[in-house]
């Protein structure tokens, strides 16, 4: 029987769960399900065996985080066009200092999630519940129940693989917001130049339409080509059924940083995170526009980047 202890000792750590099954797992509502799942393992287990519930309930998620990724990677591999998280609504952790928060946000960021999709299940849980979650090695053995030499060697390899592909980035949150009014600027006003003059030369534009709705199949690279494709948004009559000059924009924080919501015909169209380099130039565009990864958004929960702890 769950008592209300049970259920309070669930809600303080449910923040923390849909983190780490997030982190993941890249998509909300696989990490929804995750939760809900882990809420029924917990409602059935035998608590009084519980020493540390926080680290029961890591392990539950994790576990069960892992064997849906394992399930979904080969869909993916199918996928039309590349594949991109999904989007949420995120809000920074007021409790943690300047440079915890700013890498907190980062690790949750649309460009983090790209690169974690690389790596392994077991590479990407030790490394989210190690350089995330500051969950030690004989802590993050016993969750995914492998010896401490594994997981050690695990976390070398995923550390190793995301400093690779994820160079030093700009954490300015005031340069990132100014980055992103500018790009919605030129774009929306077909000012070539002035994209060129914000994108980094070797700039990638992602788009991702699932074969849902009509985007580019493949990365776009190199700033004279991305400045292209961005500019001509605003000789665009319509899109999907919506006149471009119905549309509305907002800027909100999607996914640890500035992000652009485009809305019309009483629904969500498209969401648009930029990541800058570290001379705050844009290094990469994220365009993600399939309606079946646009829910998080068009509900509005608001997600702490933290996690809690």
């Amino acid at each position: 029987m769950t008592t209300a202890t049970d259920q309070q000792t669930f809600a303080d750590h449910r923040n923390l769960l849909f983190s780490v099954a997030y982190r993941l797992l890249g998509t909300a509502a696989d990490a929804e399900d995750v939760v809900q799942d882990s809420w029924f393992k917990w409602s059935a287990a035998d608590r009084s065996q519980v020493a540390d519930p926080k680290a029961y309930l890591a392990r539950i998620a994790t576990n069960l985080a892992m064997d849906r990724l394992r399930s979904v990677q080969r869909k993916r591999e199918a996928y039309v066009g590349p594949w991109l998280p999904e989007p949420i609504l995120t809000t920074a952790d007021t409790g943690a200092d300047t440079l915890e928060t700013v890498e907190r946000a980062d690790s949750v960021s649309t460009a983090m999630l790209v690169v974690l999709e690389t790596l392994s299940p077991l590479e990407r849980a030790v490394f989210v519940l190690k350089e995330v979650f500051a969950f030690s090695y004989p802590e993050i053995a016993d969750i995914v129940e492998r010896s401490e030499a594994a997981v050690r060697q695990a976390g070398h390899r995923a550390r190793e693989h995301v400093q690779a592909r994820r160079p030093r980035f700009t954490g300015d949150g005031a340069a990132r917001q100014q980055a992103t009014e500018r790009f919605l600027a030129a774009a929306t006003g077909g000012d070539i130049n002035a994209l060129m003059e914000l994108l980094a030369p070797e700039v990638t534009l992602w788009t991702d339409g699932g074969g849902k709705v009509r985007q580019v199949l493949h990365p776009v690279e190199g700033a004279a080509k991305v400045a292209t494709v961005m500019a001509a948004f605003a000789r665009r009559r319509a899109y999907e059924g919506v006149e471009v000059s119905d549309m509305t924009v907002a800027f909100v924080e999607i996914n640890g940083g500035p992000g652009i919501v485009f809305t019309g015909a009483e629904r969500v169209i498209g969401v648009i995170t930029l990541d800058l380099d570290a001379e705050g130039r844009i290094r990469t565009v994220h365009n993600i526009a399939n309606p079946d990864k646009l829910q998080a958004i068009t509900e509005g929960v608001t997600h702490e980047v933290g996690g809690g702890f």
